[in-house]
């Protein structure tokens, strides 16, 4: 037994249906898209470390280490922002690789976050927003909560969990 399709027999219907079924699929597609937005950002999916990371691998140490001595300090300008506010630098002193590595915020320690520093190539120079030369030991220091690991005695690390885009002025620990 053959069961009839209803046909479409007006214009008017054959051209509206159509809209506002995709309208309807559009819909849901949306809904499911603020729905996962929604459950992620609650931090159900576990979401915000995979957007933002909270630890920076930055490599070996012993590299890093010659690499600092040669060409001075590193820099890694807008870690996770499009304001620079996570752009740090990082310094290390000593003889030691697994030791002595410092933290700074690329910018000057009496400027706020807006004064972003420019490193002058191969020193451990730095260029303000005011055209002024300091030396890293001048830039601002990170939050109490972001520092440098050695992990294993190989491998450097930035833990960046302290960072704050709204106050980025304090000093270490």
């Amino acid at each position: 037994m053959r069961v009839a399709v209803p046909e479409l027999k007006s214009p008017v219907a054959r051209a509206v249906l159509p809209v506002l079924g995709g309208a309807a699929v559009l819909g849901l597609i949306a809904l499911f898209t603020w729905g996962m937005a929604a459950w992620i950002s609650s931090g159900g999916g576990q979401g915000s470390e995979r957007l933002a990371p909270s630890t920076f691998t930055v490599g070996n140490v012993e590299s890093l280490s010659k690499t600092v001595a040669d060409d001075g300090p590193l820099f890694f300008p807008e870690l996770g922002t499009a304001i620079g506010t996570r752009s740090i630098v990082i310094d290390h002193t000593g003889d030691d690789p697994a030791d002595g590595w410092r933290v700074y915020w690329a910018y000057p320690a009496d400027r706020d976050a807006t004064c972003v520093a420019t490193q002058v190539p191969g020193t451990a120079n730095f260029t303000d927003c005011d055209g002024r030369t300091i030396d890293v030991s001048e830039l601002s220091p990170p939050d109490a909560g972001v520092f440098p690991i050695v992990e294993n005695g190989k491998t450097l690390v930035i833990d960046v969990r302290g960072a704050t885009l709204a106050d980025t002025t304090t000093t270490n620990p």
